[in-house]
């Protein structure tokens, strides 16, 4: 082997060495990177280079938000009741640093913090509370993880009750009271159904009644209008024959004016209507004096005509 292979291996080699030594950063990483064992610097997202021997990658940290659920946690309540409580915590690393140094197992540290923070949230409040007040209980908690995990680089963004398991007996009571709630309810829907159903009964009677009064009276206001447009055809026509009697008469009197009848016409048609009246029912008739010398005047003509 000559000089010059040895001098090609001994490139490769360094080359080789030298692409270990470059480290590309991904999204959403961090690298925490130590000189001679002591904190140097941390690398965010790029290409750099590590020096060897001499640098070292301490610690890989991601920046992308975690969760991690925590096993159930006995607690006890003002009112002396135990349960189990499980949580659920949402973190995420703000400070590659802090992270790396500045607390042992990051994790279990939260988890203990957490179930101290707990045990001392739920020992102030009463059983029903408890129940009740997820959302307070979540963020008191929330508030003072936080606070607690800020020196570790550490930003807990949400906490959640997930379980929240009482007593067996108590699991039983609170199941009665809810079957027995249930039931409450449903005898109230029945009880406003048969209610709205009467109301809506009643209020169809009283529409039928209505209807019907408002149909007799448009019946009534019918009637009274046809017997009187029945009186008043019977009165104009009442009124129409009256008319053309007397529209007769004048024309029969307008007639004899016209004619100018003599006298003994006259005297005449005053025996006709004298012999007319006579045929009548009347028990007494007064025969006026132009009448009676009439009547003499015509007993003469009689007598005179048989000679």
């Amino acid at each position: 082997m000559g000089p010059f292979v040895v001098f090609i291996i001994i490139l490769v080699i360094l080359a080789l060495f030298i692409v270990a030594n470059i480290k590309v950063v991904a999204q959403s990483k961090a690298y925490v990177i130590e000189r001679l064992g002591k904190y140097s610097v941390t690398w965010e997202t790029g290409l750099h280079v590590k020096i060897p021997f001499i640098e070292r990658i301490a610690k890989t940290v991601s920046l992308k938000e975690q969760v991690v659920d925590f096993a159930p946690q006995a607690v006890i309540t003002k009112d002396n009741v135990t349960m189990k409580i499980d949580t659920v915590v949402f973190f995420q690393i703000t400070d590659p640093k802090l992270y790396c140094y500045g607390v042992e197992a990051p994790l279990a540290a939260i988890e203990n913090l957490t179930a101290t923070t707990l045990r001392n949230i739920i020992g102030e409040l009463e059983l029903d509370a408890t129940l009740t007040s997820r959302d307070t209980i979540n963020t008191k908690i929330r508030s003072i993880l936080d606070e607690a995990t800020d020196p570790w680089g550490i930003k807990v963004n949400r906490v959640e009750l997930k379980n929240i398991l009482p007593p067996k007996e108590i699991q039983d009571s609170m199941e009665k009271q809810m079957k027995a709630e249930r039931e409450r309810r449903e005898a109230i829907l029945r009880a406003e159904g048969e209610k709205q159903s009467r109301i809506l009964e009643a209020e169809g009677f009283k529409e039928s009644k209505i209807l019907e009064a408002e149909a007799e009276k448009q019946s009534a206001i019918l009637r009274a209008d046809a017997v009187r447009e029945q009186k008043i055809r019977e009165a104009e026509g009442e009124a129409q024959a009256i008319l053309k009697i007397k529209q007769a008469e004048a024309d029969g009197i307008r007639m004899i004016n016209e004619a100018n009848p003599s006298e003994a016409v006259v005297k005449i048609k005053s025996l006709e209507a004298f012999e007319a009246a006579a045929n009548g029912n009347a028990t007494k008739i007064i025969i006026p004096s132009e009448i009676q010398g009439l009547a003499g005047l015509a007993e003469g003509i009689v007598e005179t005509a048989k000679k």
